[in-house]
Order: C-alpha cells, then sequence, then structure tokens
C-alpha cells in the first residue's frame, strides 16, 4: 500500500520521532521522511537511516509537506503549535505524539483554523524506558494502541472523517498499531492509571530501595529479575516525564490517593487470609494484560 503522504516533517527526532521516520521508511519507503531537532541529533538520525535529511530551520523543514509529525515534550509542542500552524502548508496534517492529551488539543484548538492544516491529536500507546533516537525502533509501535483524539467520545463516522486523517489511520494501522478512539479527558484519565501512576510508583519503590541499601551492598546485592522488572520505568528520566505530570496532575492526584488506600488495606490485611484474594484478583488482572499481547 502506497502512502498518501509524499513528504513527512518529523520534529522532534528522539525515541518516539525516530521510531516513527523508521517505520514510515520501512513501510512507505516511497515518503521523503525529513527530521527537524537539534544539529547533533539529526546526525543520528541520518546514522540510523531514520530520515533522507536533518534540518535545523523550521520553515525548510514543513515546507512542502503533507504530514508534520511533533514529537516533542508537552510544554514544547504546545510552544510551538502556532508557529507549526503559520508554516505548515494547508492541506497537511499535523499530529502530535504527547502523553498528554487536554492541554494539547486546547492549543490546538486556538491556533488551527477550518480552512488550513488539520491538527489531530494522538498518542501511541509505546515506549521504553531509554529515551532518545539510539533506541529508536521500526516496530516499537507494532500490537500497541494507539490514542487518536475525537470532539466526541466515540468513533467518528468514517464517511464524514476529514481524509486526511483516514489516511493518517490507515498509514498507524500499515505500521501495526491499532487506533483507539477518546475524548481528550478520557485519554488523560485512562493514561495516568496505566501509564503515569506506574512510572511513580516505580520510582518510588526504587527510592524505598536505595534508602534501605547499606554499605554492603544489601538489600540490592541479593536482588534477582523481579525487582529489576519492577524498576524496569525508574530508568526513564524526569525530562520526559516533567510535562506529562504538570499536565496531568489532578488525575495522578486521584489515581495516588486510591493508590495509598489500597497499601492501606493490604497493610491491614498482611495477617489475615483476606489478602489472599488481592493476590488472586491482581493475578486474574495480570492474566488479562498477559493475554492482550
Amino acid at each position: 500500500m502506497a502512502s498518501a503522504f509524499h513528504r513527512a516533517a518529523i520534529i522532534g527526532t528522539g525515541l518516539i520521532g525516530g521510531s516513527f521516520a523508521l517505520a514510515l521508511r520501512k513501510h512507505f519507503p516511497e515518503t521523503a521522511v525529513v527530521g527537524w531537532d537539534k544539529p547533533q541529533v539529526l546526525e543520528q538520525a541520518l546514522e540510523r537511516n531514520a530520515i533522507s535529511e536533518g534540518i535545523t530551520d523550521l520553515p525548510v523543514a514543513l515546507a512542502g509537506t503533507d504530514l508534520v509529525y511533533v514529537a516533542l515534550p508537552v510544554g514544547h509542542t504546545i510552544e510551538l503549535l502556532s508557529e507549526i500552524v503559520r508554516l505548515a502548508p494547508r492541506h497537511a496534517l499535523v499530529t502530535d505524539a504527547c502523553s498528554t492529551k487536554r492541554s494539547v488539543c486546547a492549543a490546538a484548538a486556538e491556533s488551527f483554523k477550518e480552512d488550513g492544516a488539520r491538527f489531530l491529536g494522538g498518542h501511541p500507546m509505546a515506549g521504553k524506558e531509554i529515551s532518545g533516537i539510539a533506541s529508536a525502533d521500526a516496530n516499537l509501535f507494532r500490537g500497541s494502541k494507539y490514542a487518536l483524539i475525537a470532539a466526541a467520545p466515540k468513533v467518528p463516522d468514517a464517511s464524514k472523517m476529514d481524509p486526511r486523517v483516514t489516511n493518517f489511520v490507515s498509514l498507524i494501522e500499515k505500521i501495526g498499531a491499532e487506533p483507539v478512539w477518546l475524548a481528550a479527558d478520557v485519554h488523560d484519565r485512562a493514561a495516568a492509571v496505566v501509564s503515569h501512576l506506574p512510572q511513580l510508583l516505580s520510582v518510588a519503590l526504587a527510592g524505598v530501595v536505595r534508602r534501605q541499601t547499606d554499605e554492603t551492598g544489601l538489600p540490592i546485592t541479593l536482588a534477582g529479575r523481579g525487582l529489576r522488572d519492577a524498576l524496569r520505568l525508574a530508568g526513564s528520566p524526569y525530562s520526559v516525564w516533567r510535562d506529562i505530570i504538570l499536565t496531568n496532575s489532578d488525575n495522578l492526584e486521584q489515581m495516588l490517593d486510591q493508590m495509598i488506600q489500597a497499601l492501606e488495606q493490604v497493610r491491614s490485611e498482611l495477617r489475615t487470609r483476606a489478602l489472599e484474594e488481592e493476590f488472586s484478583e491482581a493475578g486474574e488482572l495480570y492474566k488479562i494484560l498477559r493475554d492482550m499481547q
């Protein structure tokens, strides 16, 4: 299947942008893929063959594009949207990959007009704990959900959908992702539960383990794969998460309150058989998640 997009500009060629670029190059080799980023990052993206051209001048990068993929932190994305809408061709589709959607979509609603480039909020539910173009993977999105933001909390009527949006949906299906339509507020609450809360719990657990480690190295030197798996997310840097947490703090506060209540419940059941039910219910949820892979 040939791509409906002839020239794509990847704004931010780190892990997500670089992986999307690699996926485009793999599945749609006829599409010209250019990158916009810092010079040293673009050099790495060129070495990885993720992009055909690296450009540090935004107007030049956006010239002649019909797909603009913004893979920057939330704050930087919001700051750049008005400039992107001014520079992008009127026929272009502009989409983002930010992990929170309410603030980004609100900013886009103020900048994008009916007769110009079209904005589509998006969030690929895929990633790694190690950021950067060096970790980019053409198959990163394969088998993952890809959230797309609709004005109403239901799947849009395909017959009434903007052709640019329809073409992008086909593109992400081709690279192996499954599109899921959500309202921005619904997305942010769901992401707080399944993505942002686990990140904070991993960081908190790492803090407990670190503070309990003595001069002999115990208990870390006794740790096995279980702890490493539990702390995998703790390897993700704060610079990646700062804007995500700030723009979803209301939902995260609610989830943390529920997590604290859950921990208190577990503590109250430590010496009772009631804890068996907690293990059983947790095991059932794990099986559901395992079977989703």
